[in-house]
């Protein structure tokens, strides 16, 4: 698998790294295309090389796999945000591409790698621990959602209270009934007859054979279902040999690699500390040599010493790079040229750990090798090039001093000017512990335990008729599908992996827009958990009078991001987000001063970098009533969250019913159920599943199987998501700057506005 995955990579970087620069692409469909051909090849390898990470034993492929596996990683990030550059839209429909590679929908499915929660285990049982005991000493209770009373009116109390009433009346009118007519039954009793005795006796056989041939009718259309096909064959549904076999090999795998890996890291130290014995004079010898050699060659070319490059900009190493000026320039040069690909920021690394792969672990023999150990020369290989570096630093401070030496004994005309590199360090002072921190945070309700869900359980059926729409000049609405792919490349994959969140295309928040119920907060939990993100929650009710005044709002937000970096990656929520950006703050949110934070949080914004795993994520189901300019210079990448598709629908009955304990059989019609509820989203099916599939209930199954007439009642008493609603999001989305851009390009004045920009920027150039 590692070898096909290599080989694959190796034909996409030959098309992207070409001998000749390809010519600038004029047709931007045509553009378009190729980039999501790239980037669904890039997906098949990421899920083939994904697998093999999870697989390999040997410590040294391991980490070969983990660099490609991430520079994949990487790529397909790019070409995500390139795009939707070029199409300006957060979504994407490829089905001509799948049918060209013959791929079906699940194969676009983003894997979430395993190593993010595996190779973390040990710091994330830590966390968890120290934030149960915080949870302990304040006294919040684990739960997620914690009991709240909840405002009532007057009406509904009554109405509760009078359904109780007439219950229990019910209840007691039923039994006296039930004991007139016990008694009215005594007293008609008389002594059977033959006839009557023949009547029920034939009465008793007649509804016994018609339950015995029912039973054996079930079982032979059961016989035949499976035998087409159709049904599974209930001795497959138990866990077979095979998959215990799996999940043992599997279990045993995992300890192997923390065994070898281990190994591997006592080798390291053991190789390290002889090298640096053994061959370190030798490298500051040589080392010094050839910088002395540098200092002569310069002064005989232009008559005066050199300026020994700062450690900033890499020391001695920067006299021995492979690139020159000229080079660079070439390069620049290249990048402002046409409609062309980015640059990339990964594609170098992945060519050269594609090269380690092709000359050292393509073709060797490993039959010697069969526990997988390994390999010291690699080991010496690879660290030598880091005591070089070590070794580079020092030498570079002693030939500094020679230098500045040498500029006295000689260069006299220029007197003794010497820089002061000595950089004065500040007085450390005492700050708090990372403890305290978190303590007085949990206190305040603002850093708190995510729930445990991922985001496959955030289920949802692929667009099929998006390609179909948009050649029709109809701008389809995403499916939930769409939603959580979205969500896995701009939050989990960067959030997981600290290299590819360096390198790939920033982002520092993210808005999810859509009406109450379609899985926003759901889809906060499950990015925590998979990438062992904390949870930080700065909503506008949550932070109503806490930390008063303008010094408590920045000590706050200090300590908020200070914890996010120090425990990172993390996520920051704002649940309403719009209330902080509101147009008019309504009468009865005055008090809570929702608009606090909308000075100094984008500030706080602006000092996330890429070392920095912070991920701001805002929900909203009302975007419609904040300042659009605002919100959007807050959140760089809007999602909007629609209400599920008929093929979503099906599919969350299905799963939420089954979940619930429910048993779906043929008597319950899934289908007329998702068409019935059009326009109802997870949350409410979610609460009508609760209803009606409770424990009681889950026991008559087997008499009274469930039927979709049982769910039509709670689904009319709750208030759908109707089209104009979602109308009037879609239109707010349009009014977006990337909703714009896509108007702009529909309507052909993308076009013309692009040369009177490069005419733009270069009078800017020359200014």
């Amino acid at each position: 698998m590692w070898a096909d995955a290599q080989l694959a990579l190796s034909r996409l970087l030959t098309e992207e790294l070409p001998a000749e620069p390809p010519r600038p692409e004029k047709d931007r469909v045509v553009f378009f295309q190729r980039l999501a051909m790239l980037y669904v090849r890039y997906i098949q390898i990421l899920r083939q090389l994904e697998q093999v990470y999870d697989q390999v034993v040997h410590p040294q492929k391991r980490r070969v796999v983990r660099a490609i596996l991430d520079g994949v990683i990487g790529r397909v990030l790019e070409l995500k945000n390139e795009m939707v550059e070029k199409e300006f839209s957060e979504y994407h429909y490829m089905d001509d591409v799948l049918h060209d590679l013959k791929l079906t929908p699940e194969d676009l499915e983003i894997p979430i790698p395993r190593y993010f929660l595996r190779e973390r285990n040990k710091e994330l049982q830590e966390r968890k621990k120290m934030l149960t005991e915080i949870l302990k000493l304040v006294g919040v209770t684990e739960s997620p959602e914690p009991l709240m009373a909840k405002d009532m009116s007057q009406e509904k109390a009554i109405k509760i209270i009078q359904v109780a009433e007439r219950a229990r009346q019910g209840r007691l009118r039923a039994k006296l009934n039930e004991e007139s007519r016990n008694m009215n039954r005594m007293y008609r009793t008389k002594e059977p007859g033959t006839d009557a005795i023949e009547s029920a006796t034939v009465c008793i056989q007649k509804v016994w054979r018609g339950y015995m041939q029912r039973k054996r009718t079930k079982i032979v259309r059961e016989e035949e279902m499976i035998f087409l096909g159709m049904a599974m064959d209930p001795k497959y549904k138990l866990p077979c040999p095979t998959e215990i076999a799996a999940q043992s090999s599997e279990a045993s795998r995992k300890i192997k690699q923390d065994e070898h890996n281990e190994d591997y890291q006592k080798s390291l130290v053991s190789v390290t500390n002889q090298l640096r014995d053994v061959e370190g004079y030798d490298i500051s010898k040589t080392m010094k040599e050839q910088i002395r050699q540098w200092f002569i060659e310069c002064r005989d070319t232009t008559g005066s010493f050199p300026d020994f490059p700062e450690e900033e900009d890499g020391g001695s190493a920067l006299i021995f790079a492979e690139k020159n000026p000229q080079q660079l320039m070439e390069e620049i040069a290249e990048e402002e040229a046409g409609l062309k690909m980015m640059p990339s920021a990964f594609l170098s690394d992945l060519e050269m750990e594609n090269k380690i792969f092709e000359d050292f672990w393509k073709n060797r023999n490993e039959t010697r090798n069969f526990s997988q150990r390994h390999e010291v020369e690699l080991i010496k290989e690879e660290r030598r090039k880091m005591i070089e570096e070590e070794i580079r630093v020092k030498v570079d401070e002693q030939m500094r001093q020679e230098l500045a030496e040498w500029k006295l004994a000689v260069d006299k005309d220029k007197g003794g000017k010497t820089k002061a590199n000595a950089k004065k360090k500040k007085g450390s002072k005492t700050d708090r512990t990372l403890e305290s921190l978190c303590q007085e945070l949990v206190e305040q309700g603002l850093l708190k335990q995510a729930n445990n869900v991922r985001l496959h359980d955030y289920m949802g059926d692929y667009s099929y008729l998006g390609t179909t729409l948009r050649q029709n000049d109809i701008e389809p609405m995403p499916s939930l599908s769409d939603v959580r792919q979205v969500l896995s490349l701009y939050a989990v994959l960067p959030l997981g992996s600290q290299y590819v969140h360096e390198k790939a295309p920033l982002i520092k928040a993210i808005l999810l827009a859509g009406p109450a119920g379609v899985g926003k907060k759901m889809l906060i939990h499950a990015i925590c958990k998979e990438t062992g993100a904390n949870l930080f929650d700065l909503s506008p009710l949550n932070t109503a009078g806490k930390y008063p005044g303008k010094s408590g709002l920045a000590m706050m937000l200090h300590m908020v991001f200070k914890v996010a970096r120090l425990m990172q990656p993390s996520v920051i929520w704002i649940e309403d987000a719009e209330k902080m950006f509101y147009k008019k703050v309504p009468k009865e949110e005055k008090e809570l001063d929702p608009k606090r934070l909308k000075k100094d949080l984008p500030k706080s914004l602006k000092l996330i970098k890429g070392e920095d795993r912070v991920l701001i994520v805002g929900t909203s189901t009302d975007p419609l009533s904040a300042d659009i300019k605002s919100l959007c210079k807050m959140y760089s990448k809007i999602i909007l969250i629609p209400r599920p598709d008929y093929g979503s629908r099906c599919i969350l009955w299905n799963r939420l019913i089954r979940k619930q304990g429910g048993d779906v059989t043929r008597a319950l019609d899934l289908g007329s159920l998702a068409k019935i509820s059009d326009g109802y989203t997870p949350g409410h099916m979610v609460q009508v599943i609760q209803s009606i599939v409770t424990k009681r209930r889950t026991l008559q199954q087997a008499n009274r199987p469930l039927t979709a007439a049982e769910f039509v009642a709670p689904l009319a008493k709750i208030d759908p998501v109707i089209q104009e609603e979602e109308e009037a999001l879609k239109n707010w989305y349009a009014k977006t700057p990337l909703g714009k851009k896509r108007i702009k390009a529909a309507t052909g004045k993308e076009e013309e506005e692009a040369p009177v920009k490069g005419k733009d920027a270069k009078k800017k150039g020359k200014k």
